[in-house]
């Protein structure tokens, strides 16, 4: 950590109090260490306090005493920014490019990686806006340190107590000091549904949402790894510098798309729930209702992993998903076989808070040589690491 610059944004939160802690040990391991309060948070803790720890003075405000803080220079000085507490607020500010403070200002201007630390009630953790607001942010490329399981300020016992100091300390130093380790590497990723179009207006399709998939092509383009990501319809995306996106909608379009790249790939992570069928024919005008019962003849739809299987070279590395809800590793085994896959990645909708539009998950990973690895139910992201320390360890 000697050397390291470190800019800790400090916002209103009773949390605050932990980050002298946090101050602390940075400076104790040689990092040098800058601090940004919002008003709210010097109501929580002294920047007194954070100014003698850090040996430097608090920012606060964007002007005082006709002094002027270059908050654009603040996000180029740093090596990496935490924000801790990172209050609701704070998040949704975040989210939405809020400019009304000098934490946003130097947050908005910042050129350096981003971590966030949350801290709020139970009720706020689970609310929908907020949920939303993190995966944008994750989406932003940020890295959120999870809140934690604990007593709250509100004298309740639940989820949104903010990561302790000295793991806060830990996750800096691990992503400081972290080498990428697929650095040259090339992966497809497909994730997202496919709709299968009936007429103009009509399609059949599925609830994925590209959730597993998104967190999966993120994880390994922070290991350095260049990323083909062939998305089927969603509202989600990810602008990681590392991602080249491809939009699709059918499965023909995935099969297309996935069959024109994989030849230049290392490996192949096929998380997309691809339609098993299509139409036979799509109608050019809006279906009308007339008669009581309607008949839609399909026909099969080509078996992206299945053909990637049988093309992939010695050298590259194919793993698929298995979603089901019956015999399920009798059918994750049956398709590691038949597709000719490297892994499967079994999740159950038997388990609740696995499967389709879930921020969790809950994984078994099968491998061929006979290797069963099961994950217990965690945040897509947190399963994505996982799923990437897997693929570190098979191409090392």
């Amino acid at each position: 950590m000697k050397g390291k610059k470190v800019l800790i944004g400090i916002t209103g939160s009773i949390a605050a109090y932990k980050i002298p802690f946090l101050v602390r040990l940075l400076v104790k391991a040689e990092a040098e260490v800058k601090v940004i309060m919002t008003l709210s948070a010097a109501e929580f803790v002294s920047p007194l306090v954070l100014s003698t720890l850090s040996k430097h003075d608090v920012s606060i405000n964007l002007s005082s005493e006709n002094t002027w803080s270059n908050h654009v220079m603040l996000g180029r000085w740093a090596d990496i920014m935490l924000i801790a507490p990172a209050s609701c607020n704070t998040i949704a500010k975040m989210a939405n490019g809020i400019c009304d403070n000098l934490l946003m200002s130097v947050y908005l201007s910042a050129t350096c990686p981003l971590m966030l630390a949350p801290a709020m009630d139970e009720d706020m953790w689970n609310h929908p806006s907020l949920k939303k607001n993190i995966q944008t942010l994750q989406q932003f490329g940020h890295q959120v340190v999870e809140s934690e399981y604990g007593e709250l300020a509100s004298g309740l016992i639940g989820m949104g107590r903010m990561a302790e100091p000295e793991k806060l300390f830990q996750e800096i130093e691990l992503f400081l000091n972290k080498k990428k380790r697929l650095i040259g590497k090339k992966a497809l990723v497909t994730a997202g549904p496919t709709y299968e179009n009936l007429d103009p207006v009509r399609f059949i399709g599925n609830h994925s949402s590209g959730k597993m998939g998104i967190a999966i092509a993120e994880a390994l383009a922070n290991e350095g790894c260049e990323i083909e990501l062939v998305l089927g319809p969603s509202h989600l995306s990810t602008k990681h510098p590392l991602i080249n996106i491809t939009r699709v909608t059918s499965a023909q379009q995935m099969y297309d798309a996935s069959i024109a790249v994989f030849d230049q790939m290392n490996l192949g992570v096929m998380s997309a729930a691809v339609a098993d069928y299509t139409p036979l024919t799509v109608s050019e005008s809006k279906i009308k209702k007339k008669d009581e019962e309607f008949t839609i003849q399909l026909t099969k739809t080509k078996d992206i992993l299945k053909h990637l299987g049988s093309i992939k070279k010695e050298n590259q590395l194919l793993i698929g998903f298995a979603l089901e809800n019956k015999d399920e590793k009798t059918y994750a085994l049956k398709k590691l076989k038949e597709k000719n896959a490297d892994a499967i990645i079994l999740n159950s909708l038997n388990d609740e808070g696995a499967g389709f539009a879930h921020d969790t998950n809950k994984i078994t990973i099968f491998e061929k040589d006979g290797t069963e690895t099961a994950f217990p139910l965690k945040t897509k992201q947190q399963l994505a690491i996982d799923i990437v320390e897997k693929i570190i360890e098979w191409t090392a």
